[in-house]
């Protein structure tokens, strides 16, 4: 039976978690367990048979003992060496190949991430090799899909990650709850903040990225290529989205009035992608601490990634773990 398809008699029937530590141990016991898993995932057409791209052919495949810490197989017609971890995020990294796989299990066995301080500290490695292999995972193997399009009902909004500012600026802002508070907050977010705009099918995926200061031109492209024109859009009545329907060709364009404390009208709401935002910021705040805007987008393709395989289960890690057993651009 294929790893990640056997269930462990001894999980705990009030556990959610359906692929636990005892399951990746007994999958991936040692390095060698994870570089055979690669050559099968990558190369093995059967029988240890593979394409020869010198050959030209399907050739029967051996593996000898070499002093090198990756091992690779050789053609036996011709001799070509064969790498299971050449190009992959794997290549020329010294750092044991379970120690690799760990860490994309702990990626997708947490709902609001992990710190690479931790990381450091589960695998016994240097901040800097934890940090790199996280890295590796979010901007290279978490992408976020181009050709994903949005149907059907989807809200769309906005935020800004970044820190707070001081009461005394506050205070220039004029009374609390006005409109001068609220809009002196929102000059101080785009001044000091890095932007977001998400858009999320309710009950499906979403998508988020990084914004400028000036969004308008960037949230209206993001709309157009993501959201389909039969969609129904949902939107607080940020001046953003005033004209979304002429400059995305969006059918239908419904807005909630956040700056009214209205936040559920029937059917018209963005609580779906709040709830979103709501993930992401627990999980900077409470697990990172800060986000530099240079790397911010790479966090986000984590939480979206995250996001839109939450019902997958125990297949959620070896989905991450077959991208990574092929190159990356």
């Amino acid at each position: 039976m294929a790893p990640g398809n056997r269930k462990n008699p001894r999980n705990a029937l009030t556990s959610d978690s359906q692929y636990q530590f005892v399951d990746f141990l007994r999958d991936f016991p040692d390095d060698e367990a994870c570089l055979t898993w690669l050559w099968d995932k990558r190369y093995n057409l059967g029988d240890d048979t593979a394409h020869c791209d010198r050959c030209g052919e399907i050739r029967q495949f051996r593996r000898y003992e070499t002093k090198q810490q990756r091992q690779n197989w050789d053609c036996t017609f011709c001799g070509l060496h064969v790498h299971p971890t050449a190009g992959t995020i794997f290549h020329k990294s010294s750092t044991s190949l379970q120690l690799w796989f760990y860490a994309m299990y702990l990626m997708t066995s947490t709902r609001s991430g992990i710190s690479a301080k931790q990381l450091e500290r589960e695998l016994g490695v240097t901040y800097k090799t934890a940090w790199r292999i996280f890295h590796l995972i979010r901007t290279e193997l978490m992408i976020q899909d181009e050709d994903m399009i949005l149907d059907g009902e989807v809200e769309a909004d906005e935020m800004y990650v970044g820190g707070r500012p001081h009461q005394s600026e506050q205070h220039k802002w004029g009374p609390p709850n006005s409109k001068e508070r609220r809009q002196g907050a929102m000059r101080w977010s785009m001044d000091h903040r890095t932007g977001v705009f998400g858009m999320v099918e309710r009950k499906g995926r979403v998508s988020a990225f990084v914004i400028p200061q000036q969004p308008g031109k960037v949230i209206m492209g993001h709309i157009e290529s993501k959201i389909a024109p039969t969609a129904h859009l949902f939107t607080d009545e940020s001046n953003l989205y005033r004209n979304v329907m002429t400059y995305s060709g969006v059918s239908a364009h419904s807005t909630i009035n956040h700056s009214a404390k209205v936040y559920v009208s029937g059917n018209i709401h963005t609580q779906t992608i709040e709830s979103f935002w709501s993930q992401v910021k627990r999980g900077i705040v409470g697990v990172h601490g800060a986000v530099s805007p240079k790397h911010l987008q790479g966090y986000l393709n984590e939480y979206v990634w995250r996001f839109n395989h939450r019902k997958d289960g125990r297949i959620m890690f070896f989905t991450l773990a077959l991208r990574s057993a092929f190159p990356v651009a």
